[in-house]
């Protein structure tokens, strides 16, 4: 079971990064985007569904294995109860190894699956148009996912989770070197504090550093989403060498430049040992690291603690977004009506939502891994319970809190994960100190724009 509660977990409501670390395909996830299709063969609108009785039928859904397929199958049966005369097929499956070629194939397509936000560029021109079904709760939609759900102007997925960005960090350290989280207002305050704490801990290497390709572009996304921007602009044009990356990269080469940053793979073993054994005090990261002091930091259990990242100008956004994935129904599906009925129960509803994310048989504390992207849910009563390994803290607030001030105007590429082999490649060269993050930006830009954008 542990093992099992492991890999799902680290693939559970967290977008693709984490998801191809934990099942050991990075290579293989950024390459789907590339193998999924890329032609548009069915791209009509869903409409309102429209039945002359209580809705009825069979309709096939795909979740992954593991414990979230254990968690939405609870969930579901607050659907059934609803519709009684739906029979909902609920199947586990390596869903980002399957779809792409399953859509492509035209066999056994599902009516509809969980998929990752990063990917669903590559498989648009397959799915339904849900933007008629989606306009009456787009105002209460967070910006930042309506924007990774809607490719040329069309909303393609159901918006799912919010995976905000939060500094977690050892209290009896931080605690120790007289540091005060509270004071962390700015990324100048957090790079003095790693100062103050190194100064304590001379052994110390305060912040992380991912050292993971894929989940450092991801990471570094989240920095530059933080400040309103993405890869791309609003017109679709190239925008890796501007100055919300400039100011992301140059920051992280300050960390490297001044030996205050433990390098390492989230969650590997030396990752692991470091975040145990004190090295590292300080982890900007998606919410989605409370998974370590709940399953796999064992010595420091209890010690850790979250806050709001910190903003790149005084007063600027204290949260951004690593991570995410949606619901998509593809255009072949035999009953698209129902997979909408059953999303817009799970997402919109607030007996839906609360199936899936309050404490349920899997989780008795409720899954605490991300947030509802669906507004109303995050100004109502906690979903999950206040975290025991992190100190009873109540992290809700702290998480819907950053939530609520993540920027929007985000967009997804098609070949985003593609980009790794250049963005990602020179980040950890810069880290590494064999590059400056100007020479990451100008020849990142250069290669993604040759080898991606221009392509045919």
């Amino acid at each position: 079971m542990k093992d099992d509660r492991l890999l799902s977990r680290r693939t559970m409501l967290r977008g693709i990064g984490a998801a191809a670390l934990a099942g050991g395909t990075v290579g293989g996830a950024a390459a789907l985007a590339g193998c999924a299709p890329s032609a548009s063969t069915n791209q009509q609108p869903l409409g309102t569904p429209s039945f002359s009785a209580p809705p009825a039928g069979e309709v096939t859904i795909w979740d992954r294995s593991g414990d979230l397929y254990k968690v939405f199958d609870k969930a579901i049966a607050s659907f059934t109860a609803k519709y009684p005369q739906v029979k909902v097929n609920h199947l586990a499956v390596d869903i980002n190894a399957k779809l792409p070629s399953t859509l492509i194939s035209g066999a056994e397509v599902p009516d509809g699956a969980f998929y990752d936000d990063a990917l669903i560029p590559g498989i648009a021109p397959q799915l339904f148009d849900l933007s008629t079904l989606i306009e009456p709760y787009k105002k209460d939609i967070a910006p930042y996912k309506l924007g990774v759900v809607t490719v040329e102007g069309r909303v393609v997925a159901v918006p799912w989770d919010l995976d905000p960005g939060l500094l977690f960090y050892r209290a009896d350290l931080v605690e120790q070197a007289g540091v005060d989280p509270a004071k962390i207002a700015t990324y100048d305050d957090l790079l003095a504090a790693a100062r103050t704490v190194k100064g304590k801990f001379p052994a110390s290497k305060p912040l992380h550093l991912e050292a993971n390709e894929y989940l450092s572009q991801l990471w570094l996304d989240m920095f530059v989403n933080q400040q309103g921007a993405a890869i791309v602009d609003s017109a679709g044009k190239l925008a890796v060498d501007t100055t919300p990356y400039r100011t992301a990269l140059t920051w992280l080469d300050k960390v490297r430049a001044e030996d205050l940053g433990t390098l390492a793979k989230y969650f590997e073993p030396t990752d692991v040992n470091t975040l145990d054994n004190g090295t590292q005090v300080f982890v900007p990261w998606a919410q989605w690291f409370v998974f370590g002091p709940q399953q796999l930091l064992k010595q420091t259990k209890g010690k850790w603690r979250a806050t709001a990242l910190p903003a790149w100008q005084a007063g600027g956004a204290r949260g951004g977004v690593m991570g995410g994935s949606s619901f998509v129904i593809p255009a072949k599906a035999k009953n698209p009506q129902l997979a909408w009925l059953l999303y817009e129960h799970l997402t919109f509803s607030k007996t839906g939502y609360t199936a899936v994310y309050g404490p349920n048989d899997v989780y008795p504390g409720g899954i605490n891994t991300s947030v509802p992207s669906y507004l109303p849910a995050l100004s109502g009563e906690a979903l999950f319970k206040p975290v025991a390994e992190l100190g009873g803290q109540d992290l809700w607030k702290v998480a819907t809190d950053a939530a609520k001030q993540v920027p929007g105007g985000y967009t997804i590429p098609v070949w985003w994960g593609k980009a790794v082999d250049y963005l990602g490649v020179n980040l950890q060269r810069m880290l590494n100190g064999q590059m400056s993050p100007d020479d990451v930006l100008s020849t990142s830009a250069q290669q993604i724009q040759k080898n991606l954008v221009d392509r045919p």
